[in-house]
């Protein structure tokens, strides 16, 4: 496996490292990619053994993201199958600190543990670094957070959170799905473990379902692959492939998307339909909160011809939904809020189609 990230003495950039890491060993005739890997039995005596336990179409898409993350990362069938490998390490009784606004597929996890007694889930206000987040991690195994948070996107003051839960002795794990690693690397800030969902900027295509961990040390990552190996969530060869196909070219997909996200937040910005446009300042997310509520938010996405209303986020096509209408959503989402995920069409045209159906709720 061809894992550069240097070239001489010179660190290869992220772009970079995005095309050449994973790739197999240069040389006469030799592949440029490493192939599907469709079995599920290996000869005995090697490190494989079975295909719970290894793929080489795993290794190559888990070398490239590990490298542009600056850890070692382990794949998995989903993003909540990621997260719940991450969340496991909580030993039981344990206490996790989260956001109150996160993934509710997060918040789901952690009410379900807690109702089982497996752990207890404290949520707190991330932007509030001392005196809710840090503070709330005195006694705590483990903080888990997002920035920007979704779909609130609230940013956190990473490295400041970050030292304040390990001087507590708390593990830090930080889901990176929203911003990349083309924008953000938490282990760089001292973060424990980074997790994706996959399916979304990662492949890019809306075509994967998938998920990945990135660990800091080698005792987490060997931790992760037991956790894998243990209860079986390993993602298909195929998936894997088209993964890192989407990988390679993350860095001119988030570049135009995001380009076209802060055109659209100019554009949008005071527009008489919206009560508020939020926006971090980076990445392709953008929310917005309709004057009115839910009704006419829910009018909001069923008039649009290049819109897609959809849950997911992350590739090609531009998607939104008001958020609110999953009853897991926490209800201190305003009714109104829609959150977009900006693709990579034309910003005229999305612009056009967004501002058309706004117009059309006066």
């Amino acid at each position: 496996m061809h894992d550069a990230n240097t070239t001489g003495t010179d660190v290869l950039h992220p772009e970079t490292l995005a095309i050449t890491a994973g790739r197999p060993p240069h040389g006469v005739d030799a592949p440029m990619n490493v192939p599907v890997h469709l079995t599920s039995t290996y000869g005995a005596g090697g490190d494989l053994e079975y295909g719970r336990y290894g793929n080489p179409s795993w290794t190559a898409f888990e070398h490239a993201l590990g490298a542009l993350e600056g850890g070692r990362c382990v794949a998995f069938a989903s993003g909540i199958a990621a997260i719940a490998a991450v969340i496991d390490l909580v030993e039981p009784g344990g206490t996790v600190v989260a956001p109150r606004h996160s993934y509710t597929g997060t918040v789901g996890l952690l009410g379900e543990l807690e109702s089982k007694g497996r752990l207890r889930a404290v949520f707190v206000d991330i932007t509030d670094t001392a005196a809710a987040v840090t503070d709330a991690c005195a006694g705590a195994a483990m903080l888990w957070f997002e920035s920007p948070t979704n779909p609130a996107l609230e940013v956190a003051d990473l490295p400041a959170i970050t030292r304040g839960a390990h001087e507590h002795g708390a593990l830090v794990a930080v889901d990176n799905t929203f911003a990349t690693p083309l924008l953000q690397r938490p282990l760089g800030h001292g973060a424990d473990l980074v997790v994706h969902s996959a399916t979304k900027y990662i492949s890019g295509h809306s075509d994967v379902v998938m998920g990945a961990v990135i660990a800091a040390s080698d005792d987490l990552a060997a931790a992760i692959v037991r956790h894998r190996s243990l209860f079986g969530a390993i993602p298909g060869p195929l998936e894997v492939f088209l993964a890192l196909r989407g990988l390679r070219t993350l860095p001119v997909r988030l570049e135009r998307a995001q380009s076209n996200a802060q055109e659209l937040v100019r554009r949008l910005t005071g527009h008489p339909a919206l009560e508020e446009v939020r926006y971090p300042g980076f990445g392709a997310i953008v929310s917005i909160v309709v004057r009115g509520g839910a009704d006419p938010a829910d009018a909001l996405v069923e008039r649009t011809s290049l819109w897609v209303h959809a849950t997911s986020l992350g590739g090609v096509e531009s998607t939104f939904e008001r958020r609110r209408r999953w009853p897991a959503e926490a209800p201190t989402i305003p009714e109104g809020l829609v959150r977009l995920s900006v693709g990579l069409e034309h910003v005229d045209d999305l612009h056009r189609d967004l501002v058309t159906a706004l117009d059309s709720l006066a």
